[in-house]
């Protein structure tokens, strides 16, 4: 039973969707001014992993990711730059995308853009006016808030604990926690013709349009990050209940945000004092005190990726249950990396014993495929039941509030026991006729891995060597080393075995001796 928790209700729910079967799902995308950061890749890559699961256990799932197209950001970059609005946003835009598919986000059914929504903004704003939910002020329609009375029901808080909206702005309104539905122009601002004048639609009531037009007025899950929920979320969820008179979304799912590593401060701020003991699952506070951002100088995410794999960053942000802060550095990158090794070493040997690449098997698509392969013959014997152990305990960390981190986990376990399966089987110097049953339970078994690490979208394809590592040297000089240092230990020389083992561990190369002298080398 999947069970998803509901940052509503504060707790875990069973996970029921509006129409069984279905699921629909949206996620506040970037306002599209600057070149994407990290920080702009945690949401997609955990809702690109959660459609993928709900995929992959039977739901026919559609995903919305907004893209805000206007914005004072956007206007403010336009006139730096000194070209259009719309280039802007259609830069950047591009930009967001490449980096989601180097990511291996590749689920998203719909990006929205907000200037494509103008017409329906207008209306729904209309809409609010005629129920008395809002009000025109001198060309600005603003939501009265004191007219929902289940205002604040998502962010847990009263107006007495909430900061409105001042500035220019507080004369037109009644009240300062009033926010903007539209917005006049200012002269030289992209605008466009409104009952109220020449203007632009507010920030919040963007994704209420947009959400309801291509998942309806009640839809399964919304995401964002843990800044969103207060003012942005709490104000979609008014405007669309009182404009609709229905619940917006069943479900509000709030993940962590990423914080610079050791401090708070964005990434490029002064650090100022020690964060990560402070920073706390669902405390919006201390996880924005060291919130990365561009405007604290957090660098383009296609530079970081001309230092790191794009696998290594997915797996580095699965590595931490969703709505965890993220304790980022390039430091922590490179720790993770070294994990990952232990996966593509095995993918390796894998192939070495088989014949058969990693990448090549063919593993279930659905939950009901994966139980169906659990009845394949080659898993029934003592290790098979391990193998289905892995499975259910996978499963169950997925289906309790989409738990990555406790998949990943099992996926290190899974890991060793399939090299102690060859090596007690001894694949690896056993002639193949000897050993022909334990080789397909190996196949079976690690088809089982490849199933439950594509629900994280992990392992789909091999991952490309550096240019500098595809010298055609490296492999005979490794294996001249090799020889002169199983050489060494037959006389006995372990001084020498043992200096050529170390100096290479220097240089980020480790040696594995495994059972019948063979000796295998890895970059760390």
């Amino acid at each position: 039973m999947l069970r998803v928790f509901n940052t509503l209700s504060r707790t875990k729910e069973e996970f029921q969707p509006v129409t069984p079967g279905k699921v629909g799902i949206y996620l506040c995308g970037p306002t599209v001014y600057k070149p994407s950061h990290i920080g702009h890749m945690v949401g997609p890559t955990i809702f690109d992993t959660i459609k993928r699961y709900l995929t992959y256990s039977g739901y026919e799932t559609t995903w919305v990711v907004n893209i805000t197209d206007v914005d004072d950001k956007l206007i403010a970059e336009s006139n730096r730059r000194g070209i259009p609005m719309a280039d802007v946003a259609a830069e950047m835009t591009e930009d967001y995308k490449k980096n989601l598919a180097a990511m291996g986000v590749d689920t998203v059914d719909h990006f929205p853009k907000a200037t494509d929504y103008i017409g329906e903004i207008i209306k729904f704003t209309s809409d609010l006016i005629d129920k008395g939910y809002a009000y025109e002020s001198e060309g600005d329609v603003y939501f009265d808030v004191t007219k929902f009375a289940e205002y604040g029901k998502l962010s847990n808080r009263t107006l007495d604990q909430m900061s409105g909206e001042g500035g220019g702005m507080a004369d037109r309104k009644h009240s300062n926690f009033d926010f903007a539905l539209w917005k006049s122009a200012k002269p030289g601002e992209p605008s466009w013709d409104s009952p109220w004048g020449k203007g632009r639609p507010g920030w919040h009531i963007e994704c209420s349009v947009m959400s309801c037009s291509l998942l309806g007025e009640t839809f399964d899950i919304h995401g964002g990050g843990l800044d969103l929920q207060f003012p942005h979320h709490e104000n979609e969820i008014a405007q669309s209940e009182a404009r609709n008179g229905k619940q917006m979304a069943k479900f509000w799912m709030h993940n962590g945000l990423m914080q610079a590593s050791n401090e708070v401060g964005k990434v490029g701020g002064r650090k100022t004092r020690e964060a990560a003991p402070e920073a706390k699952e669902g405390d919006l506070a201390s996880q924005e005190a060291g919130k990365i951002s561009k405007s604290k100088g957090a660098s383009a995410f296609r530079d970081l990726l001309k230092k790191f794999k794009p696998e290594n960053i997915r797996f580095f942000l699965l590595s931490s249950h969703y709505r965890r802060p993220i304790d980022y550095s390039e430091e922590r990158l490179q720790e993770v990396g070294k994990g990952l090794e232990t996966f593509y070493r095995y993918f390796k040997r894998f192939e070495e014993v088989t014949g058969t690449s990693f990448y090549a098997l063919e593993p279930a698509k659905t939950r009901a495929e994966g139980d169906a392969f659990e009845k394949d013959a080659a898993l029934d014997g003592e290790f098979g039941k391990q193998v289905k152990e892995f499975r259910a305990k996978f499963l169950d960390a997925m289906d309790d509030d989409f738990n990555t981190a406790g998949g990943i986990a099992v996926f290190f376990d899974f890991a060793r026991a399939l090299n102690k399966f060859i090596e007690a089987n001894k694949l690896e110097t056993a002639q193949p006729a000897e050993t022909e049953a334990a080789r397909k339970e190996l196949v079976a078994a690690t088809t089982v891995l490849r199933e439950l690490a594509s629900t994280l979208g992990l392992f789909r394809a091999p991952v490309e060597e550096d240019a500098a590592q595809d010298d055609s040297l490296v492999e005979p000089l490794m294996n001249l080393l090799i020889d002169l240092r199983r050489s060494a230990k037959k006389n006995k020389d372990f001084a020498t075995a043992d200096e050529i083992r170390n100096r290479l561990k220097e240089l980020g190369v480790t040696l594995e001796d495994r059972p019948g002298g063979v000796c295998v080398w890895n970059r760390e």
